[in-house]
């Protein structure tokens, strides 16, 4: 998700470790171990730079419990796993284990096994019914949810009460007011980060945010009226000088340091976010409301990663299951969710994490969720082109011609 989360795109993340960290157990590279029915490539995506170590404990602790069943760990940045991913396939030699955003094409090529194939019924049961929806292509199950986030806008109060603003905006005309009054007095009012890390997920925001958005499975839909209204709207907030210069090719994470370090009045973020401000400026003052939309109505753009199980030569299916069953169990899942800064996918993981005051301003938002269309196998053709295009409405390129250019590449 790079992230809530890449998020995936997934989706979502500050993925700040390097690609190919060295891996825990034998297979250091990600290569399959012995090839046996006890010994699991696992290959993931670093969300932080404390990523590789808690994968290293979760796998130390599986083991002491499971000493027939071998884990060989490879951590991979989100800038680099698809590639990574995709020469595997291409080898003939993916992981068995993966954990990404999106995980239909390889589920139409018929690599993946059925969730249900590697889960006991508890955990499928477990999972909370619309990211087990947002996995399922027709009527299987194929993605495991891994992590969720959510969207919410992030306010500076003490940038606020300079400029006079009493409430945050729930509207795009109350938030181009503010954004004015914020920038005249001395600060960036907001920040629009349309660079290639995540300019799906910005657009987004504007995208639903105009009752618009990006289809589902059976369609995309990138260059609708809906879409070019929020597009446009996008445009008329960096032209009235508002945002952060060059917003084109700005990308989150470097703009969010500027939000923690006080010189944004707003920005949208995700859980993760709270974590960094405790860590880099606690002393910050700021709120966490609903996104603005164009005439005020509840929505949050949900992102969920997922883990798929693929096929091999070998039966690997039950120590796949042992290992999801011991990693989704609510004591280990939740440290892990805690510690990286998203939201559980489990009923048992939101019973046990719902009144952490950190994350249940997004959990709230959940009912209002609107999720990339993961199971659409086209989807990261447009995310990508998304990503590589939506910039260049900052130089003035025309939003309609634009949204319709990423519409041809996918092609439907």
């Amino acid at each position: 998700m790079n992230r809530w989360v890449r998020g995936g795109g997934a989706v979502v993340v500050t993925a700040l470790a390097a690609a190919g960290l060295a891996a825990c157990g034998s297979g250091g590279s990600g290569d399959s171990g012995d090839g046996s029915a006890n010994s699991l490539d696992l290959m993931v995506a670093a969300y932080s730079d404390n990523t590789k170590g808690e994968w290293q404990q979760i796998i130390k602790d599986f083991q002491a419990k499971n000493p027939k069943i071998k884990v060989n760990l490879a951590v991979e940045s989100w800038d680099d796993i698809n590639n990574v991913i995709t020469t595997r396939v291409q080898s003939q030699k993916p992981p068995d284990i993966l954990n990404i955003d999106a995980y239909a094409a390889y589920a139409t090529e018929g690599l993946l096994y059925p969730a249900k194939e590697v889960t006991s019924p508890e955990l499928m049961s477990d999972f909370e019914p619309s990211f087990a929806k947002n996995a399922t292509i027709g009527d299987t199950q194929w993605g495991l949810p891994f992590i969720a986030s959510a969207r919410a806008l992030f306010y500076n109060k003490d940038l606020f009460k300079k400029a006079g603003i009493s409430e945050p905006p729930t509207t795009w005309a109350e938030l181009e007011a503010d954004a004015k009054k914020i920038k005249d007095a001395g600060a960036i009012g907001y920040g629009m980060p349309l660079g290639a890390e995540e300019a799906q997920g910005e657009s987004a925001i504007w995208f639903y945010g105009a009752g618009g958005g990006y289809g589902d499975a059976k369609k995309l839909t990138i260059d609708t009226p809906e879409n070019v209204e929020g597009a446009t709207e996008m445009q008329k907030i960096i032209d009235s000088g508002v945002t952060e210069p060059n917003a084109g090719a700005t990308n989150r994470d470097p703009l969010l340091n500027v939000f923690i370090q006080g010189q944004i009045g707003m920005q949208v973020s995700l859980p993760q976010t709270v974590v960094q401000i405790k860590a880099k400026n606690p002393k910050l003052n700021y709120g966490i409301a609903p996104i603005p939309t164009k005439d005020g109505s509840p929505f949050t753009l949900g992102v969920a990663d997922h883990f798929m199980a693929f096929k091999s030569k070998v039966d690997k299916r039950p120590a796949m299951k042992a290992f999801f069953d011991y990693f989704y169990s609510a004591p280990v899942y939740t440290k892990w969710v805690g510690a990286e800064g998203f939201l559980p996918v489990t009923k048992s993981g939101v019973a046990q994490m719902g009144s952490n005051e950190d994350i249940k301003p997004f959990l709230d938002l959940l009912p209002d969720a609107e999720f990339y269309p993961a199971s659409a196998p086209k989807w990261p053709v447009a995310q990508d082109a998304l990503r590589s295009q939506m910039g260049t409405i900052a130089q003035g390129a025309d939003p309609a011609e634009l949204l319709a250019q990423i519409q041809a590449k996918v092609g439907q």
